[in-house]
């Protein structure tokens, strides 16, 4: 199965990237949201993280205008049915998603592709619920979508090597590298992240040495282009912290118990890139990429 067109539902910061990069490779793109307020959002974030490229690599305004005109936002999920693939990017409540793909079985193709973008609910209870188990997959991006080169394609128990093919061939052409996945829990860059941040918080609570320090250290000493705590920051503490528990509970692993100090600043609000302070200060919440200055 060759996939041409799409449908991605949730234009929240994952959606939005996906959005971006299979229309900058010429996918035509259904987008389901819930209010016209929020087709609006995802829409104009997806111009602004253009906008950065074409600050950065020099991209025009046409093009521009040609990835925008591939999003086409639709009311209903009945508009979905003959689409190859859709990709689910909305919240992380496994109620919500199994609500969704029951409804979406309802209506899609018999050969249409489920894919969820999730970075901790199994794929496999997911693929039994949506009625569809063999043309079920995880398709896990990292943010920000158009700068990580990286997909994890996540098999469920029965998922088809017919649906895995076809996902790691759309992989491929919007510019991923596609890394094959069996199911287990953070898969492998969330459970390989995750404790490399906590480490790093308890490094930071324990005085070891300034965030700054602690990020420069592994950028300039293991070739990381971000170090953990302004990834953390950029993840968003009360997504890391999420994570950090669910890993917990599934695998009963103390090194995924989050450090007391990632719990305290999300108390204080301190949430990273979108509140405007973590680790680190930011000129605006939306300014993932940009460390103003140090939080001492």
């Amino acid at each position: 199965m060759h996939i041409r067109r799409i449908a991605v539902i949730g234009g929240g910061t994952m959606g939005q990237g996906i959005m971006h990069v299979a229309g900058q490779s010429g996918f035509n793109i259904l987008l389901k949201e819930v209010s016209d307020a929020a087709i609006e959002r995802a829409l104009a974030g997806v111009g602004a993280e253009i906008d950065d490229e074409i600050v950065k690599w020099g991209h025009t305004v046409k093009e521009k205008e040609a990835i925008l005109a591939k999003i086409q936002p639709v009311k209903s999920l009945n508009e979905l049915s003959d689409v190859d693939l859709i990709i689910e990017a909305i919240q992380e409540d496994l109620e919500s998603k199994v609500e969704l793909f029951q409804e979406l079985n309802q209506v899609c193709n018999a050969s249409t592709i489920f894919g969820t973008n999730t970075s901790t609910l199994s794929i496999s209870n997911l693929a039994a619920e949506s009625g569809r188990p063999e043309r079920f997959i995880g398709i896990h991006f990292h943010a920000p979508v158009y700068r990580r080169p990286i997909v994890e394609v996540v098999r469920g128990l029965e998922t088809s090597d017919e649906t895995v093919r076809a996902v790691k061939n759309f992989s491929y052409e919007i510019g991923k590298t596609a890394i094959e996945v069996y199911e287990w829990p953070g898969y492998v860059t969330t459970r390989m992240m995750i404790p490399l941040i906590n480490e790093a918080v308890y490094a930071l609570m324990e005085g070891v040495a300034s965030a700054q320090d602690i990020d420069k250290a592994m950028e300039l000493g293991c070739g990381m282009q971000m170090g953990p705590l302004q990834y953390a920051d950029a993840m968003g503490l009360d997504t890391v912290v999420f994570q950090m528990e669910h890993l917990f509970r599934e695998l009963g692993d103390v090194k995924y118990r989050p450090c007391p100090l990632l719990k305290k600043m999300i108390r204080a609000g301190h949430l990273g890139v979108k509140s405007g302070k973590g680790f680190f200060e930011y000129a605006r919440p939306e300014a993932a990429r940009v460390k103003l200055s140090v939080i001492t």
